[in-house]
């Protein structure tokens, strides 16, 4: 990893949470840990295509499932519903044959917007971290073959989300902090900023559940 996307992540990580201590809304009564668990597959689109929902189930047909641990740091930061969490992620690439399947771990700070007139039903996430693999997913194999590209295990990550509070969607208290929705899982190397990839890279449409505690 270069020196200057290393400096990047860490100024980052500290900026976010020198704000968080400085403003810090966490009650006592809030749930501040989260575990989240989801599957799904990969995607041929690009990133832009994707949030346009414009994408299509990659052909390769291979697919991923994450189990991740969040921390709530910071709650309704600046005044504002805008919560922060310090996330991370076990996950495993499922490569359909293509190659013998593989882990992953992921480190992200991820903010959430809420939506508060049905009591916070609604969450619009983005995470921005880093992501190491202990293989190289198939699909972004085969995007660096078709743009004269190269690899890397260590990329950057990002994460975003839509969900809703399925508890109370359905007025039903025991589900209530239980979250129902979907996440864009992507690694790329920034236009070659991280390891010199430019367009090598990967996204995974994922469906999950996850639950506040």
């Amino acid at each position: 990893m270069k020196r200057g996307m290393t400096l990047k992540l860490l100024l980052l990580l500290l900026f976010t949470l020198t704000l968080a201590a400085a403003d810090n809304n966490v009650t006592s009564d809030v749930r501040e840990w989260s575990v989240r668990v989801g599957y799904g597959y990969s995607d041929e689109s690009d990133l832009g295509e994707i949030i346009s929902m414009m994408g299509d189930q990659h052909p390769a047909g291979t697919s991923a499932g994450c189990v991740e641990l969040g921390y709530l740091f910071s709650q309704d930061s600046w005044g504002l519903p805008l919560d922060f969490y310090l996330k991370g992620g076990l996950n495993r690439f499922f490569e359909n044959g293509h190659q013998p399947d593989f882990m992953e771990v992921t480190f992200y700070i991820k903010a959430y917007w809420n939506f508060r007139p049905w009591e916070r039903t609604i969450r619009l996430g983005f995470g921005e971290g880093a992501s190491y693999a202990w293989g190289i997913p198939y699909v972004e194999k085969l995007e660096a073959q078709a743009e004269g590209d190269h690899n890397s295990r260590f990329l950057n990550y990002l994460d975003i989300s839509l969900d809703f509070d399925l508890g109370r969607m359905v007025r039903y208290r025991p589900l209530y902090n239980t979250y129902a929705g979907y996440a864009l899982k992507h690694r790329s190397g920034i236009y070659g900023a991280i390891n010199g990839v430019r367009r090598g890279g990967s996204n995974y449409n994922l469906w999950y559940v996850e639950h506040n505690f």
